[in-house]
């Protein structure tokens, strides 16, 4: 058994290794989830736990209840039986079962989380599970690899999105290259995190048939994906598996947009995308389209693909990005809006479209090696991406405003509270194989500098210039600003440690002027190695130390954090004459569950708040209990007297960080506080 043990220990380091040497094109190298272990008990390990106790088991369990399983087993039954009697009965009408033409995609996702967590927690109850459910998918295959259940299950009679033939609404509604493409995703998770290729292999045969069917050729299907992501999936592949045509497939889905049968600004299509300088239409299909971009300049050294992405992404942090780090201004099409339109009760920020962002940003610094882009994807991971699932990991959002009424039905389904699940579960299943990959965003390698970029418990075996490198980092952030790298292995001998120096460490909330701080708080930076001081110069954001490392070496770092208040762009109205809080990465929120005897929307925050810190137990429904550092601070509440005149009275009000909101019910909530009676206006 011991043996048996090492050689699985031995197997799974191997390909560790393996997908650290492995070229992506980018600059600089992702070290990989499967070389990342987060510590349990702290901010993160806590979140993979939720993930993998509750997440991802309630995942499965929902694909059990809502057909998903069933669409499978009964496209592998037309396959098996052609033309079989029960074609011709109502069970077998496929658009009075199947919600959306992409439900294939949640068993898909749940799969890539399942398999990300696999990493962390070892289990082989959930990896023979996961067989199973690889079983039923296989089975609904086409001999020449095509597999999209809403067709296959009755041929005939599809789904009322699919089209009378394959491809033929691609460009709008089928969703074909959007299934693949999660598919895709999660096979090749799926095969980094188990060495199986039983799921690969099933995902090849797909991408192959599309390679074969969709392109410019004759008697090809010319179309792209009226949903993108199959772009970047492609790009992973080929990457994964050498296959040029993979990475030519994905070009082609790219190039082609704006060509085709379908032009406007909801789907990106309304000029190639070369020609595309700014983010528009729905946030999600952009977010990927956009990482999809980044992916194929990277690999194919194509500068205009670059110029573009460079163009998009500035105008995103500079106008169209929120402070919680999510981007979708309008509910109407789940969309960008203009620049500078940044609604607070009624923006949408959909959960998926945050998680879109972190693929963009981490693309953005594998291209660039700046920490700003760093910077952006932490904002987005601990506002807006985490507020999408409860702390327990069992409740949603699908939006996620900055301000909430408790009567503006913001969510999906018309629901003003987390909920359990949704119809179209997209941002459910895409927590659930979002959240277990964190462990892939923490460092990277670029020929012998070590790139530290995000503070979390974890202990990483890094490879440079084909040695071991094995760190250990320890701290309570982000709840403080103190960090500790240790060097528990180092066969490397000297390299350069790339310490990221966040931009909210300096002064700096974004990249770009749509944010600023407006507090005259002067925090320090303090770094020291084996005890010695190390003065604070940073390159591109990072803070380099070079040395020739040994075992048991030791980096301090020390971030004070300070609460700090933000002001928006003069061009943001509803933000005019309202200040944001923030402490470290967290942007805060004041609810109406901590602020009994006014209204929060009434409180007047001080020209010159004075902010206290406490650590906080919030008790919230279904017996969830978790514990935040709240803050404090003093000011006055607005309201009229019986003659209907506007009085002030002394107040204290409560904040707690943003991802936390909502756990104890619907209610008023704000992020955006007033600082003069014109802006309580607002609402």
């Amino acid at each position: 058994m011991k043996r048996l043990t090492s050689i699985i220990i031995a197997l799974g380091l191997t390909m560790t290794m393996q997908a650290q040497n492995r070229s992506n094109g980018y600059p600089i190298t992702q070290v990989p989830f499967t070389a990342v272990k987060v510590t349990p008990n702290t901010f993160w390990g806590d979140r993979i736990h939720a993930a993998r106790e509750v997440t991802i088991p309630l995942a499965f369990q929902k694909c059990e209840e809502t057909h998903r399983y069933e669409n499978f087993n009964m496209a592998a039954y037309t396959l098996q039986h052609p033309g079989h009697e029960g074609l011709k009965t109502p069970k077998w009408d496929v658009s009075k079962f199947m919600g959306f033409s992409f439900d294939d995609t949640d068993v898909y996702k749940t799969i890539e989380g399942a398999s990300y967590v696999l990493q962390t927690y070892p289990d082989k109850k959930l990896t023979a599970y996961i067989d199973s459910v690889l079983d039923i998918v296989a089975a609904a295959q086409e001999p020449d690899g095509y597999l999209y259940t809403a067709r296959t299950i009755n041929p005939e009679h599809p789904h009322h999105w699919s089209g009378k033939k394959r491809w033929e609404t691609e460009d709008f509604l089928s969703h074909e290259l959007y299934n693949l493409g999660h598919m895709v995703d999660a096979a090749c998770a799926h095969y980094q995190a188990t060495g199986s290729d039983k799921f690969l292999n099933i995902a090849k045969r797909y991408a192959d048939c599309v390679v074969r069917e969709v392109g410019a050729r004759e008697g090809q299907a010319c179309i792209v994906p009226g949903h993108q992501i199959a772009e970047m999936a492609l790009a992973r592949l080929f990457v994964l598996t050498g296959e040029q045509k993979y990475l030519d497939e994905a070009k082609f889905l790219l190039d082609y947009r704006g060509k085709t049968g379908r032009r406007d600004l909801y789907s990106q299509s309304d000029k190639p995308v070369t020609e595309q300088k700014e983010a528009w239409g729905h946030a999600v299909r952009a977010g990927y389209m956009y990482a999809g971009m980044a992916d194929v300049a990277a690999l194919t050294g194509d500068q205009d693909y670059l110029k573009a992405i460079d163009a998009i992404y500035q105008n995103i942090v500079s106008k169209k990005y929120y402070i919680t780090g999510g981007v979708g201004a309008r509910h109407a099409g789940e969309a960008f809006g203009a620049d500078y339109e940044l609604p607070n009760l009624t923006s949408y920020n959909e959960t998926c479209a945050a998680i879109s962002m972190v693929y963009l940003f981490h693309r953005m610094f594998l291209l660039h090696g700046d920490a700003k882009y760093i910077d952006c994807m932490e904002r987005t991971l601990y506002n807006g991406v985490i507020s999408g699932m409860s702390v327990d990991g069992g409740r949603f959002f699908y939006p996620n405003p900055l301000s909430s009424d408790g009567k503006y039905a913001f969510n999906a389904d018309n629901t003003v509270e987390r909920q359990p699940w949704f119809g179209c579960a997209c941002c459910p299943s895409n927590l659930c194989r979002f959240i277990p990959s964190f462990p892939g965003y923490m460092y990277a390698v670029k020929d012998r500098k070590v790139y530290v970029n995000l503070f979390a418990g974890n202990t990483a075996t890094i490879q440079i210039g084909g040695k071991n490198v094995v760190l250990e980092q320890t701290t309570n952030y982000p709840w403080d600003g103190d960090i500790t790298i240790k060097m528990v292995q180092n066969k490397a001998k000297d390299f350069t440690m790339m310490i990221r120096i966040p931009g909210w460490a300096t002064g700096k909330p974004v990249p770009s002027d749509l944010y600023r701080y407006s507090d005259d708080v002067l925090p320090t930076v303090r770094c020291t190695v084996n005890g010695h001081n190390v003065n604070i110069k940073t390159e591109k954001g990072y803070l380099a130390i070079n040395n020739k490392w040994k075992k048991g070496d030791i980096i301090q770092l020390h971030f004070d954090m300070p609460v700090r208040t933000v002001k928006a762009n003069g061009h943001v109205a509803d933000d005019r004459g309202r200040i944001a809080v923030e402490r470290g990465p967290l942007v805060y929120c004041a609810e109406g569950a901590d602020n009994a005897g006014f209204n929060i929307f009434n409180f007047l925050m001080p020209r010159q708040p004075h902010f206290t810190i406490a650590n906080r137990q919030i008790v919230g429904k279904r017996d969830v209990t978790f514990n935040v550092t709240a803050i404090t601070v003093d000011g006055q509440a607005v309201d009229t007297n019986d003659q209907g005149k506007v009085v002030t009275k002394d107040a204290t009000l409560t904040m707690v960080p943003y991802y936390a909101w909502n756990h104890r019910g619907p209610g008023l909530m704000e992020v955006w506080m007033p600082q003069s009676i014109g802006a309580l206006g607002n609402y």
